[in-house]
């Protein structure tokens, strides 16, 4: 039987949805409950499928990706819509470098008819599908029509076949077999599959779940103002009442990031609007994820996020069993997780005292350390040193620092029992790897030596010096192209471990509407002249299979995940001198940004540098390219 497919079958009788808290794109707040849904069982056979697995569930963050309305006829579209899903959440960080913490499944129900409830308005079908999910809070007159809710009940029992994962260490996303704009978020997350905006809610609405984060819209209803906040400073990490200087002098907030870069464009510092109001408290970018859909995690979200992920795991996944007294006659070892974004630190202390030479070894020999006689107290600190987090007291909890203890004492004589040589655990070889990566490869434990690993790149050995069971691609600046990564036991016969390292990012392309002129000049990248709207379609081309994201920015801005338009996804994007309004939220203002109706509108003219890049499957960030356009006013010269 092939363990990594498992298939069953089983009645569920289909309860109350749970009310949902609506995620961004619908910018209010607490939904209402669907309404109780049919009181006869319904029987599916599911299939679990591990899209992602980095080691066992129990020791994971696990995401249980769910479908309803897809039809066993056109579970190739589900399948699609997850790719697309997750390769938009791993281009966003900190997901990206702690992709390795998460396993990700896919549970694929067949529903015996295609689409959800109320899809797009209550008048039309309801759906007989395992989830029951809908439209209008599961087909309420008085609900939101964007409101896309879920049978709690239903979902719980499909997420329960995912062996290992329980309510505490994963999070649901349940996709909906539809076009139509639409999710909601909070513990479960929900989200069309086919929208173009659907891909870019996961993210945010991990954001609300595991994080806690809030929402920094400046309304609670589309399109209506959220006016002057009141109360005292917000317990939300993100949002405050202080003045910068205040931030600084109470060392409160976000005071550690102020006057950065932010991750989301702009720099850190103190704008105004957030949780629903348009007055009185700010947020720390003038648009973030929390805020925008499309756009990054600032650093302050950021740290979050690290914390929360981290929280779900533990640093140390195993080590030398500590529960009785160790000889100092033998090894002594920890296995930790490995981050795709950097190398977590060990230090070593010997009765308090730090033992330089063994800094970031998984193993340690006391017989090379002249032990005096009697009894001593060894210790493991496993930390992650990640640039993503300041606070120091999120950097000393157990989120980031694990500490394991022995009490070593040389009486005790410790029989060597042969372990032969083994690879334990290591990064995925079924997949191409990116050339940023971190790549790890854990070994067995004998008790009377340390098996050490070689690596080596097309064939050439490569220095690692510290931990050799991680290796940082990044460091080694390869040339483009694809190329082959082994790793070997020392003075074994174990059969090596080889990696197809993709070191050639996806080729990313754009195509504009007709300009009133294209300019060349030296030394510059082309420049567009237009005197009102124009389009821009971002195209990608890859070697490897799997989504390739596509981003943009303008004049230096934060980086925006491209996906069409709005309201097609095959549509290009469209820039506007002010805007264009889509339910209320605006999408397209060349320069400065809007999201509101009222933000400001006045049209930036003149010349703005447009850059564009791709990240594909395997992690790889092209470099940017560029081209300029020139905006004039209506009927304005063109010189």
């Amino acid at each position: 039987m092939d363990t990594s497919v498992i298939r069953f079958s089983r009645a569920m009788a289909l309860a109350t949805a749970s009310a949902l808290f609506l995620s961004g794109l619908l910018g209010v707040g607490t939904a209402p409950s669907a309404s109780a849904s049919a009181a006869a069982p319904v029987t599916e056979n599911a299939t679990v499928v591990p899209v992602q697995t980095t080691g066992p569930a129990d020791k994971r963050f696990n995401l249980v990706v769910l479908g309803d309305g897809y039809t066993a006829a056109g579970m190739d579209e589900f399948r699609a819509d997850v790719d697309k899903h997750l390769n938009v959440l791993w281009s966003t960080e900190p997901f990206a470098s702690y992709r390795s913490y998460i396993n990700v499944w896919a549970v694929e129900v067949p529903s015996p008819e295609s689409g959800v409830d109320c899809d797009p308005s209550l008048d039309a079908p309801r759906r007989a599908t395992p989830l029951n999910m809908g439209f209008w809070g599961g087909c309420n007159p008085g609900s939101v029509q964007r409101l896309l809710t879920v049978d709690s009940g239903a979902a719980t029992a499909f997420a329960d076949l995912v062996t290992g994962t329980t309510g505490a260490n994963r999070q649901i996303v349940a996709l909906a077999n539809s076009d139509t704009y639409g999710g909601a978020g909070g513990t479960y997350a929900t989200a069309s599959g086919g929208n173009a905006l659907s891909s870019l809610i996961t993210p945010h609405e991990i954001g609300h779940s595991l994080g806690k984060l809030q929402d920094e819209y400046d309304y609670y209803g589309r399109g209506v103002p959220g006016g002057t906040h009141t109360g005292g400073e917000p317990a939300s990490v993100h949002h405050t009442l202080l003045t910068e200087e205040e931030m600084r002098d109470q060392r409160a907030k976000w005071w550690r990031w102020l006057g950065e870069k932010s991750e989301s464009g702009g720099v850190i510092g103190r704008y105004e609007g957030g949780m629903y109001s348009t007055k009185g408290v700010w947020r720390p970018s003038k648009h973030s994820i929390m805020k925008t859909l499309g756009y990054a995690f600032d650093q302050v979200e950021r740290e979050v996020m690290v914390r929360a992920i981290s929280a779900k795991v533990n640093l140390v996944q195993d080590h030398t069993p500590a529960t009785t007294s160790i000889g100092a006659d033998r090894t002594v070892w920890v296995d930790t997780l490995h981050p795709v974004g950097g190398e977590l630190d060990v230090v070593w202390r010997l009765d308090g005292r730090r033992l330089h030479h063994a800094d970031g070894a998984r193993t340690l020999d006391p017989r090379r350390l002249g032990i005096g006689r009697g009894t001593h107290t060894l210790t493991a600190t496993v930390s992650d040193p990640t640039p993503f987090v300041r606070d120091p007291a999120i950097r000393a909890s157990a989120a980031l620092t694990r500490t394991v203890g022995w009490t070593v004492d040389t009486s005790v004589q410790t029989p060597h029992t042969p372990v032969p040589a083994a690879f334990t655990g290591h990064t995925d070889t079924s997949a191409p790897v990116g050339s940023t990566s971190v790549v790890y490869a854990d070994t067995t434990h004998p008790g009377d030596r340390t098996y050490a690993v070689r690596w080596s790149l097309d064939g050439r050995p490569l220095a690692n010096p510290g931990n050799d069971r991680d290796l940082d691609l990044g460091a080694l600046r390869m040339s483009p192209g694809t190329h082959t990564l082994t790793a070997r036991i020392v003075g074994s016969s174990v059969s090596a471990l080889r990696w197809t390292v993709d070191a050639a990012p996806a080729a990313g392309s754009y195509e504009l509407s007709e300009p009133l002129r294209t300019v060349h000049r030296p030394g510059r990248p082309p420049e567009y002249v237009y005197d009102g709207p124009f389009t821009m379609r971002l195209t990608a081309r890859d070697d490897r299979p799997g989504t390739v994201v596509s981003q943009f920015r303008v004049d230096g801005d934060g980086w925006y995940t491209y996906y069409g338009w709005p309201t097609d996804a095959d549509a290009p994007f469209r820039f506007t001198p002010t805007g264009t309004v889509i339910d209320d939220l605006v999408y397209g203002k060349l320069g400065t940004p809007r999201a509101v109706p009222w933000d400001d509108s006045t049209p930036d003219y003149g010349t703005h540098t447009v850059e564009h890049r791709t990240i594909d499957s395997a992690g790889n960030t092209s470099r940017a390219t560029s081209f300029l356009v020139t905006l004039l006013p209506a009927g304005g010269s063109v010189s």
